[in-house]
């Protein structure tokens, strides 16, 4: 699962990150920056790192794609676990080009 928040999100009820105590004025622009979340129902702490370590790397490939001042949270389900890293990467790229695609209308 993937939340995707882009600079200048039209609609957005995001508050801003506060700002740092000591600014260096060199910054023109927010760095894209990833959140993970993986719970306890991954598996172990064994589990849940190599899960982790596995998904930094995937975004860490990806997070120069994305517009400046992304905020991109991914959240590992259980599945992940026993997950191969290829097929990581291939939802991880379907799930951030949903995150992308302009919401329509959705019939329930």
């Amino acid at each position: 699962m993937v939340h995707l928040t882009l600079p200048g999100s039209i609609g957005t009820t995001a508050t801003p990150s506060p700002k740092p105590a000591r600014s260096s004025g060199a910054e023109t622009s927010a760095p894209s920056r990833a959140g993970f979340v993986v719970s306890k129902a991954v598996g172990g702490a064994v589990v849940r790192n190599k899960v982790r370590r596995r998904l930094r790397h995937l975004v860490r490939e990806r997070l120069a794609e994305l517009p400046a001042g992304t905020t991109l949270v991914v959240r590992a389900l259980p599945a992940a676990a026993d997950t191969t890293y290829a097929r990581l990467g291939a939802d991880l790229d379907a799930a951030l080009a949903a995150a992308r695609a302009p919401r329509g209308r959705r019939s329930r």
